[in-house]
């Protein structure tokens, strides 16, 4: 099961991009419609996950940001602070465990939401 897959059947709509600089540019474009930044380290072209991670961060705090890669891990400085990393291969368990953490309960999709205990 592929990232893309992961997140629909958490109750994401995704727009799958190919490289990192077609990311930034609808980040500059339409960040506010977004709530969720999945990159993978080595997206093709000139930007890689990493810098994709800290601009969204740095210039879309309210985008939750979750970088994944199978061979670079990152070091001091190439996440912000409120990202995670999620090394490949990964599950769907993984990635919606790591989702529940890191976004705020009014931003996730219904699939996500915290439920609460019943009193019964």
């Amino acid at each position: 099961m592929d990232a893309v897959n992961i997140l629909e059947d958490a109750g994401f709509r995704v727009l799958d991009v190919a490289t990192g600089d077609e990311a930034m540019r609808l980040l500059h474009q339409h960040g506010s419609a977004f709530t969720l930044l999945f990159t993978a380290v080595g997206p093709t072209g000139p930007q890689d996950g990493f810098a994709l991670a800290r601009m969204a961060a740095s210039d879309h705090p309210h985008i939750s940001v979750v970088v994944a890669s199978g061979h670079d891990k990152p070091g001091p400085g190439d996440l912000p602070d409120s990202a995670c990393f999620i090394e490949k291969p990964f599950s769907a368990g993984i990635v919606r465990e790591h989702l529940r953490r890191i976004m705020p309960d009014d931003r996730k999709p219904a699939p996500l939401r915290t439920k609460p205990l019943s009193t019964h």
